[in-house]
């Protein structure tokens, strides 16, 4: 549609500017488009003429004219919207419509030209509230007024018309009127609601001047011509009605007295105003753009408004304008009407509403004492003010007030309070406020950078508001225009804006993510902490650290310490995991910022023990045992600590040392489960067997060779030096299949004798300088052979037929040679003692009663043949008792004939 319009024009709005592709509303005889600066990013209305519009195709104007009436309608038509946009450039009021690029001629005979940003007009504004009122209420319908944002996204547009916007618009036109009347000598002539516009910051704007001219009375020379009321009360049917006088708001002045003046505008803003709180919102007076109908209501009192007759108005109107300001405005006779400066004064905008919307206009002209009064007593009434006027009026007002860096400050604490105040807060912060934060506080590139200490107050106000900004902006926005400022405030040398800095960072870290907490935030926070020489900020750093690792933030404490280093316990809310740094840069960074801490202030060193309860939960238990337990030994030990913080210390440095310690346990645990570890049994057992030889059982050739006195020559491992080998206790079953033989004498059952006895006996070394019968070797003994029962004079017989072997009770023993090096307990388990003998092949009776003088036994066993002594590892074998140690003991000397028992009354028999 429009869109391939514009492809034939050949303007510099086309060219310049982004022009949306429907329009967002009609004002008469305009289409107002959407627009933007390419270069500047200015947001801007377009307002477009199409001359096709103007062809009798299109039904305006009505059944067929000759070719040169038609062109003089079209050159009537022109002539008035080029008027119109001609004294919308000369003319620069703050409530007369901005111009931002003149109208132009197009190859198609279109005209366009562009405004500031519009809403919609106030005709459009109060159709639409009749449709609202229609379907059920404010809420019954859905705004249709539809705009584009920056990023593509189409939203609906906020109108709302309440008494006090009624009250600051009707305020602005008539401000207009005033500029309009007094300044510039000129009447508007058509003062409609379709001639008042409303903009983006919900200011009413006068526009539609197609018919303004100086006065009757005016004696200032002028090259605008006066007003024809000839010919504009004429109503061609041939003529786009937008494009001609509307009657229902026109004056009697000039309908009946042909009179142009000032007071004629006043009596169409009084009809403007019955408009506004009547039902449907439109004029009382119906004259259906006819003259004589028009005459004809004035004819009468009851069809013409008046006080009598509540002016017409099918509602209720508000008590302040009727008794005081419509009388004074709808009246047949201009000479009783107030003038535009009056009706400012009345009494309608007598509240303190008003009174401070005013004041916010007038703002830029006074002195900084007057705007600083008026700043400090705004936050006492923002929340009486509607919402719509927050966001559109007062908000963008303040914002235009930061350049002053005076007040900065105080126009910051309104701001803050406005967005929380806002339900569509997110946005107008995203939209109107980061813009200008970014312009106020951040240098732009290339510039010198030098701080402006006039900022600092204001930069308090942001940091102290440093939440609601993080709610209120996504964590890309907060990277890029709030993050630099929170920079500003921890470069900076006033103590109480580090501290402030610091203190934010609880909600910095919610809204950044890890890569930027790491990279950017927390190198400045290392540097504030090691450079500073206030133990006020080195405790705010030290509290940095613990959020930095995850802890809880304390936004509540204030850097008033009092240097006790007692910490109240406050409500804590913890940060984002997400955030926190990683174990190398808690280890490698921040560990060695608290050793190198120098001061031992008692409120620094408990807040080092928080960020240790903290790095304790991040980091391993080597680097605990290795690198933070010291550190907290030598805290602990400050001079300056009291009981109770030293026992703080000592409870971390306990909680840790439990922790290394269970750790460590589980990790040798799982390392002894997964490994075949040698055992120290396992190492006692090859120590033994290195001195004693090999453990094995001994074989039947073997034993065969020994009873039979076969191959005994060079064989040096003998049954019974085998046995005396000390038996290792081992848990192999294999153990249990030790070969016994029949003439075995049964295992004793007394173990408590042995008990006693084992008692007694130490390990044995061997002497040097003694001999002993065991030095011959043992394979020269006559060989062992079995017969059948023997006599009686061999003693009791055994169950398996061989004779007991009895100790010799001999009154002349010798102690023995061997030396005791070890416990008994020792020797027990070296020597398998008869109550413990499991391989022994045979069995030997309990020893003599504890009143002998040797604790040895002694049998009536010949001594072999006197060889030399050999080794002590081929002497000893398993089954070694007390009775083959008797031998040992045995006397040299001849001894007195005796009976033959034992060994030598067995050896007899073979």
């Amino acid at each position: 549609m429009f869109s391939s319009a514009l492809k034939s024009f050949s303007s510099n709005i086309s060219a310049n500017y982004t022009i949306s592709s429907t329009p967002n509303s009609t004002c008469g005889a305009w289409k107002v488009y959407d627009g933007r600066n390419k270069s500047t990013g200015r947001a801007v209305s377009i307002f477009v003429f199409e001359r096709r519009s103007l062809d009798p195709q299109a039904g305006l104007l009505g059944p067929r004219s000759s070719s040169s009436s038609m062109k003089k309608i079209h050159e009537e038509v022109l002539a008035r919207v080029k008027k119109e946009s001609n004294l919308l450039a000369r003319l620069r009021h703050p409530s007369i419509l901005e111009l931002a690029e003149p109208i132009e001629d197009t190859r198609s005979g279109g005209l366009m030209f562009a405004t500031e940003p519009v809403t919609a007009s106030l005709a459009g504004l109060l159709l639409e509230k009749d449709d609202q009122e229609k379907a059920g209420g404010v809420a019954g319908r859905p705004s249709r007024y539809v705009v584009e944002d920056d990023n593509g996204q189409l939203r609906r547009r906020e109108l709302e018309i309440d008494e006090l916007e009624i009250q600051k618009g009707l305020l602005q036109v008539a401000q207009g009127l005033e500029f309009l009347h007094e300044s510039a000598g000129l009447v508007h002539g058509n003062l409609t609601p379709d001639s008042i516009y409303v903009n983006a910051k919900s200011d009413w704007k006068i526009a539609g001047l197609a018919f303004a001219g100086p006065p009757d009375t005016s004696d200032t020379p002028s090259n605008i011509p006066p007003i024809s009321l000839s010919e504009v009360l004429y109503h061609d049917p041939r003529l786009p009605r937008t494009l001609q006088l509307n009657l229902d708001y026109t004056s009697p002045d000039f309908v009946m007295d042909s009179n142009v003046s000032p007071g004629a505008d006043m009596f169409s803003l009084g009809l403007i105003m019955l408009a506004l709180y009547n039902s449907p919102h439109a004029s009382p007076l119906k004259s259906n753009s006819n003259v004589s109908a028009y005459k004809k209501l004035f004819a009468s009192s009851s069809s013409a408004p008046s006080s009598s007759n509540n002016f017409l108005s099918s509602r209720p109107l508000p008590k302040e304008l009727l008794e005081s300001v419509l009388p004074r405005l709808i009246t047949r006779r201009p000479g009783q009407r107030m003038n535009a400066r009056e009706f400012q004064q009345s009494r309608f905008f007598d509240n303190v509403l008003v009174s401070s919307i005013r004041y916010l206009d007038s703002l830029p002209a006074k002195t900084v004492n007057e705007k600083s009064q008026f700043m400090r007593g705004l936050p006492k009434i923002l929340d009486q003010f509607p919402r719509a006027v927050l966001e559109k009026k007062v908000l963008p007002a303040l914002l235009e007030e930061m350049k002053d860096r005076e007040i900065l400050f105080l126009v910051l604490r309104n701001v803050f309070k406005i967005v929380r105040l806002l339900p569509s807060g997110r946005r107008a912060f995203t939209e109107k406020v980061i813009p200008k934060l970014r312009e106020t506080f951040v240098a732009p590139k290339g510039s010198s950078g030098e701080r402006d200490t006039a900022k600092e107050a204001g930069l308090i106000v942001i940091l102290e508001n440093v939440d609601l900004i993080g709610e209120s902006c996504s964590g890309k926005e907060f990277k890029e225009d709030i993050l630099p400022i929170i920079h500003l405030g921890l470069e900076s040398h006033t103590h109480s804006m580090v501290d402030k800095s610091l203190g934010c960072l609880s909600t910095i870290m919610a809204v950044l993510d890890f890569s930027t907490i790491k990279h950017d935030v927390f190198p400045l926070v290392a540097a504030v902490f090691s450079k500073t020489s206030s133990l006020g900020i080195k405790i705010r750093g030290l509290q940095a650290f613990v959020i930095l690792c995850g802890g809880p933030s304390d936004a509540s404490q204030d850097s008033e310490d009092g240097l006790d280093g007692v910490m109240q316990p406050t409500q804590n809310t913890k940060t984002g995991n997400n955030s926190v740094l990683d174990k190398y840069t808690v280890q490698e960074k921040i560990v060695p910022l608290l050793k190198a801490m120098k001061t031992k202030e008692p409120a620094v060193m408990m807040a080092a023990l928080a960020v240790f309860k903290q790095v304790g939960k991040l980091v391993d238990t080597e680097f605990l045992a290795t690198e933070c337990l010291p550190i907290l030994w030598g805290f602990s030990l400050g001079p300056l600590l009291n009981l109770e913080q030293f026992q703080e210390y000592m409870a971390l440095i306990k909680t840790i040392s439990a922790k290394i310690e269970s750790e460590q346990i589980r990790k040798l645990r799982e390392l002894s489960s997964n490994s075949n570890g040698t055992t120290s049994n396992d190492l006692m057992i090859g120590s033994t067997e290195a001195c004693f030889g090999s453990n094995e059982d001994v074989g039947e050739n073997d034993f065969e060779r020994l009873v039979l006195g076969k191959g005994a020559g060079n064989h040096t491992s003998t049954m019974l030096g085998d046995s005396l080998r000390p038996q290792p206790q081992r848990s192999q079953p294999s153990r249990a299949a030790t070969p016994t033989f029949s003439w075995s004498t049964p295992r004793a059952q007394n173990s408590q004798n042995g008990e006693s006895m084992a008692s007694n006996f130490e390990q044995l070394q061997p002497s040097a300088t003694h001999s002993s019968p065991l030095s011959t070797p043992l394979n020269n003994f006559a060989p062992l052979k079995p017969s059948p029962p023997p006599s009686a004079g061999l003693g009791d017989s055994t169950s398996n037929g061989f004779a007991a072997m009895t100790p010799l009770r001999s009154s002349n023993l010798q102690t023995s040679t061997w030396s005791s090096t070890t416990a008994a307990s020792q020797t027990q388990t070296a020597y398998n003692l008869p109550y413990t003998q499991r391989q022994s092949n045979f069995s030997i009776p309990p020893p003599p009663p504890p009143n002998l003088t040797s604790p040895f036994s002694q049998f009536s066993v010949g001594p072999p043949p006197p060889q030399t002594q050999p080794s002590m590892q081929a002497q000893y074998g398993r089954g070694l008792n007390s009775n083959v140690m008797a031998m040992n003991g045995a006397s040299s000397s001849t001894q007195a004939p005796r009976k033959k028992t034992g060994l030598d009354a067995y050896e007899s028999l073979l």
